[in-house]
C-alpha cells in the first residue's frame, strides 16, 4: 500500500499523526493496521468517550461481557478489563513502529478514571495499576493537567512510566506541565531508571478554544470582537510550542533538559488535541496545516484525517517565527474583554465535567450489559 501525499507531507515536516479513536471492530477488521498503511498513522489516543462510544455500537464486546458476567465481575473490573484489552491489542498493532521510531512513535494512550482529575492519590495509584495489566512498554498514561494533576504527573513519570499530560488548555499551565515533566525525570534519573525509555507528550487542546471564545466574542458583538472569531486556539498553540521551544529546544531556559538529555532524557513533545474544527465556516483541516512543526504530534479524528488526506495543503513548517503574532491575537482578545484566565478556567473545569459524564454513561451501559448477559 502507497502512503497518502498530504498525509506523508505531514509526516515529513516533523508532525506524528496519531488517530483520535480505538474501538475492538477497528482493531479486529484490520482498519487501524490500514490507516498505518496508508494515512501515516504512527499511535492512537483513547478517552472515556471515546471507549463510551465504542461499548455503546455494535456487538464487539458481547462475548467479552458474557464471559465477564458469568465470572461475577463488578462494572468498574469490568470496563478496567474490556478496555485494557483493546488498548494491549493496539499497542501490539503498533509494535514495530515502536521499534523503529526508538519509542518515540507507536504509542496509544488509555487514561485514568476521570473521577480521580483532583485526587492526587488515587491518580498515581491507577496509573501504576493501568501500567501493569497493559504491560506494553509503548503505553501511555493519560493523565489530566489540573492542579491536582501537576504532583500526580511528576510521580508516576518518577516510576519510569511514559506520560501523556492532558486538558492543557491555557499556556501557563503546560509551562507548569513541562516543569512536572522535568522535576519527574530528575528523580527516575535518581532511583536509577532509565531514561531513554520515559517519554512524554503535552496534549494541548485547540478547537474547544475557539468554541469558548467565539462564543463571548459573539455577545460582545463589536466589528472588533467578532473578527477575532476564530484565531484564538491555534494563537494559543502557536504560543505553546514557543514554551516548549523554551525549555526543550534551545531556549533560555534549557538549562534543566540540558542536563537530563546527557542523561537520556527525551523531550516532551507537544501534541495538538482536539483538532476537529466544530464551526462549519472554517476550513475542516486549518488545525492541521496552520500547526505545522517539527517535533509535534497531531491527534486526529477520523473524519479530519480523511479531510487532510483529501484536500489540505502542507506547506511545512507554518508555527516557528509566529509569537509575535499570536500573542497580538491575545493581546487584542485582551483588549476586547475577553477574560483568557476565566476562558482556561471554565474549559478545564468543563473537559473534566465531559470526561466524568462520559466514564458515568459507560458504567451504566457496561451494568446493563453485565445484567442482560447474567440472566441469559
Amino acid at each position: 500500500m502507497t502512503q497518502n501525499t498530504n498525509t506523508a507531507a505531514l509526516s515529513a515536516a516533523g508532525v506524528s499523526v496519531w488517530l483520535d479513536d480505538l474501538s475492538r471492530g477497528r482493531i479486529k477488521s484490520g482498519n487501524l493496521q490500514g490507516l498505518i498503511d496508508t494515512r501515516n498513522v504512527v499511535g492512537v489516543t483513547t478517552n472515556p468517550t471515546i471507549f463510551q462510544g465504542a461499548l455503546a455500537n455494535g456487538h464487539d464486546y458481547d462475548e467479552q461481557v458474557r464471559e465477564l458476567a458469568a465470572r461475577g465481575a463488578d462494572v468498574d473490573s469490568a470496563v478496567r478489563t474490556i478496555t485494557t484489552d483493546d488498548v494491549r491489542a493496539a499497542c501490539d498493532v503498533f509494535a514495530e513502529i515502536f521499534r523503529e521510531t526508538g519509542g518515540v512513535d507507536g504509542r496509544v494512550s488509555i487514561e485514568v478514571d476521570p473521577r480521580f482529575a483532583f485526587d492526587e492519590e488515587a491518580t498515581v495509584a491507577q496509573a501504576v495499576e493501568l501500567w501493569k495489566i497493559v504491560d506494553r512498554p509503548n503505553l501511555f498514561i493519560k493523565i489530566p493537567a489540573t492542579e491536582a494533576g501537576l504532583p500526580a504527573i511528576t510521580r508516576v513519570i518518577s516510576e519510569g512510566i511514559s506520560v501523556n499530560v492532558t486538558l492543557i488548555f491555557s499556556v501557563q499551565r503546560y509551562i507548569s506541565v513541562m516543569g512536572a515533566y522535568l522535576d519527574g525525570l530528575t528523580n527516575a534519573k535518581t532511583a536509577g531508571h532509565d531514561l531513554a525509555k520515559i517519554h512524554s507528550v503535552a496534549s494541548f487542546f485547540v478547537s474547544r478554544v475557539d468554541t469558548e471564545i467565539d462564543k463571548r466574542l459573539e455577545a460582545i458583538g463589536t466589528p472588533e470582537a467578532l473578527a477575532l472569531r476564530g484565531k484564538a486556539g491555534i494563537a494559543n498553540a502557536r504560543l505553546a510550542y514557543a514554551a516548549y521551544q523554551d525549555v526543550f529546544d534551545g531556549g533560555k531556559h534549557t538549562n534543566v533538559y540540558a542536563r537530563l538529555s546527557s542523561a537520556g532524557g527525551n523531550k516532551q513533545r507537544a501534541l495538538w488535541a482536539s483538532t476537529g474544527v466544530k464551526n462549519p465556516e472554517y476550513s475542516d483541516v486549518m488545525y492541521v496545516t496552520e500547526l505545522v512543526a517539527p517535533n509535534t504530534v497531531n491527534t486526529l479524528p477520523e473524519k479530519t484525517l480523511e479531510a487532510v488526506a483529501d484536500h489540505a495543503e502542507i506547506t511545512g513548517d507554518t508555527i516557528s517565527g509566529t509569537p509575535a503574532e499570536a500573542q497580538q491575537v491575545f493581546d487584542a482578545l485582551t483588549a476586547v474583554g475577553i477574560d483568557l484566565d476565566n476562558v482556561f478556567g471554565v474549559l478545564e473545569t468543563e473537559g473534566v465535567d465531559k470526561f466524568v459524564k462520559s466514564w458515568e454513561e459507560l458504567l451504566v451501559a457496561t451494568t446493563e450489559q453485565l445484567q442482560a448477559a447474567g440472566s441469559n
